[in-house]
């Protein structure tokens, strides 16, 4: 693993630091204890002084080979001194203990990672839909390959790699994970990652976004469950709110992340709760909560637009709901509250 190298480089570094550090203080010591007949102790001191160039007078008089030995310390040792200490320096400075340290959290955090979503690409659009997950509580971790990007800042848990690659997605727990949303910058890194995730795990979720006219279909071929064209989308958008401006106004009121008079919900239906097999009219979704059900999409597929308050609620059925956030909350519980 990556973080794993980086920290046996770190390790390698300060070693090596160190042991310049020590190697001369020791070639110092030894050189006075040989060549002055000093004792231990003030052989080390003198080094020291040598080495510091705090200016202290010697610890006894120098003889002539122990001036020579002296000027020879100074030259190759506090040269090798300083510039052990300045690497030392820069790697504290510079901030990267904070990032191996910051990489081994990360990596803590990717362990316990499980039934979350995967987002390959973290620009523009990667940015929007993290904030949109973490908006619903939902786990995810971002890859983005670029180095300006920060570990795990306080929008998204990001890891530094390549999505297209096999063993990133592993890395990132795929078979474990929920869904995987690719918005890489080109249509063909989209279509790596697809057929990469598919492989990987063949039950995940996978959402892709396609640039050219054309890229849908091969996206869906090569394994993505939706596809989405920004372009086409963005097209469709302008358009609409030139001619249906208050149809437009309507929408954006109520998908708006954090609107707290209205939002569009899906509620799914879990098996054995209080609402399978009643109509909407006998769960008083409208009645008592005043909450609208726009459509039904039911276990096989099939979409169910206006339904009626005779429509019948079946487990595994999704409920597209209109209404206040509060009131939507109810009925996620009711939704999930078993039958006693």
């Amino acid at each position: 693993m990556a973080i794993k190298t980086q920290v046996e480089e770190l390790r390698e570094r300060l070693v090596l630091t160190a042991g310049l550090i020590l190697l001369i203080i020791s070639f110092g010591t030894l050189g006075y204890m040989f060549i002055e007949r000093w004792q231990f102790f003030d052989s080390l001191y003198m080094t020291i002084i040598t080495l510091t160039t705090v200016g202290y007078r010697e610890v006894h008089d120098l003889s002539f080979r122990g001036q020579i030995f002296t000027i020879v310390l100074i030259i190759g040792g506090v040269g090798t001194v300083f510039y052990a200490l300045s690497t030392g320096a820069k790697i504290i400075l510079e901030g990267e203990l904070q990032e191996i340290f910051g990489r081994k959290r990360l990596e803590k955090k990717i362990k316990d990672l499980k039934d979350h979503y995967i987002i390959c690409g973290y620009g523009r659009m990667g940015r929007i839909i993290a904030r949109e997950l973490k908006e619903k509580n939902f786990d995810f971790v971002a890859i983005e390959k670029h180095s300006d990007v920060v570990y795990d800042n306080e929008d998204a848990l990001i890891y530094r790699g390549d999505a297209t690659k096999d063993e990133v997605l592993r890395e990132l727990h795929i078979d474990r994970a929920r869904g995987l949303i690719s918005v890489l910058p080109t249509d063909a890194e989209n279509m790596y990652v697809v057929l990469s995730a598919r492989e990987l795990n063949p039950s995940l979720t996978i959402v892709a976004r396609a640039g050219d006219e054309g890229s849908e279909k091969k996206l869906i071929r090569a394994g993505a469950d939706r596809v989405v064209s920004p372009y086409h989308i963005g097209g469709l958008r302008i358009a609409h709110t030139v001619l249906k401006p208050a149809v437009v106004d309507f929408i954006e009121f109520a998908t708006k992340s954090g609107n707290i008079d209205l939002q569009m919900e899906e509620i799914s239906i879990r098996e054995h709760c209080g609402l399978v097999g009643l109509t909407l009219d006998e769960c008083g979704i409208g009645r008592e909560l005043g909450i609208i059900i726009v459509g039904i999409k039911t276990q096989a597929g099939e979409m169910k637009f206006n339904p009626t308050f005779r429509s019948t609620i079946s487990a595994g059925d999704t409920l597209i709901a209109l209404g206040e956030i509060s009131k939507l909350r109810v009925l996620e519980d009711m939704a999930m509250t078993k039958t006693s």
